[in-house]
């Protein structure tokens, strides 16, 4: 990696759970760096979701590395998804065909509410699908099913985290970390902001922000994605030993059925 730069430049790892994202420094001169990064990102770049790209470049072996700006930014506080930027610019992902045409050339497909539930159950260890809120909220899926209709497919980010959202000095708004972006209904990444971040008393208020109106025919949508992710989360947890992490999200589980 050292030697893509030259010898004044100094390179850091950036954090993260992939262990390929970097920090290059050069006096007052930053770049954030990523190994293997999406062809997306190009587009991302260009539609001004995400920092912008500075360059890209193949590797000998095959890797391919990417510069972009480094921010002087900082992570949304969970309180502050409420704000209108975080709205209009979820709006306009997901009204964006650039993004979706890149994803569709890059051989992604709508990821059907069937095709969900199926890999849900598949992943289910016995232990965990013998737990009661877990029974309970299958049963609930496979009773709704018919129901989760998409008119409009999108892309959808699916880990719209407080975390994931970069306010740069300037004021500018980012949302980063595409590795699990997906061509899907936009109920998906709606749920999970709602049931996240806002009081459901301010979920009206929060959609006319973004550009829709709250109807049941949504909000059964999003219940019903949020519930899929949240026992995704749970199984993923457990499967990582997380005890503490997998208990907390079976506590919202069942806030959430009872919702």
């Amino acid at each position: 990696m050292d030697y893509l730069l030259g010898r004044d430049w100094e390179i850091y790892p950036a954090g993260g759970a992939t262990g390929e994202a970097f920090l290059a420094k050069n006096n007052d001169q930053k770049l954030f760096l990523k190994r293997n990064s999406s062809p997306f990102l190009a587009v991302l770049s260009a539609e001004g979701i995400v920092p912008k790209l500075v360059w890209t470049k193949r590797l000998e072996n095959g890797d391919v590395i990417t510069a972009q700006h480094w921010l002087n930014s900082r992570e949304l506080k969970p309180d502050e998804m409420n704000q209108e930027n975080v709205a209009k610019l979820l709006w306009k992902i997901h009204q964006s065909h650039p993004l979706l045409n890149m994803l569709k050339r890059m051989g992604k497909t709508p990821l059907k509410p069937e095709a969900l539930l199926e890999q849900l159950q598949n992943e289910l260890d016995k232990s965990l699908a013998a737990e009661p809120v877990i029974q309970q909220s299958l049963s609930f899926l496979e009773k709704e099913l018919e129901y989760i209709k998409c008119e409009e497919w999108v892309v959808c980010h699916s880990d719209v985290n407080h975390n994931n959202w970069l306010l740069s000095q300037t004021d500018e708004l980012y949302l980063i970390d595409w590795d699990g972006a997906m061509i899907a209904d936009p109920a998906i990444d709606l749920g999970m902001l709602l049931y996240w971040y806002i009081p459901k008393q301010e979920w009206a208020d929060w959609l006319r922000l973004y550009g829709i109106d709250q109807t049941h025919d949504l909000e059964l949508r999003m219940k019903w994605y949020v519930i899929c992710q949240t026992i995704l989360s749970i199984q993923w947890h457990m499967n990582k030993e997380r005890i503490e992490e997998s208990r907390y999200w079976l506590e919202s589980l069942k806030s959430i059925i009872k919702s």
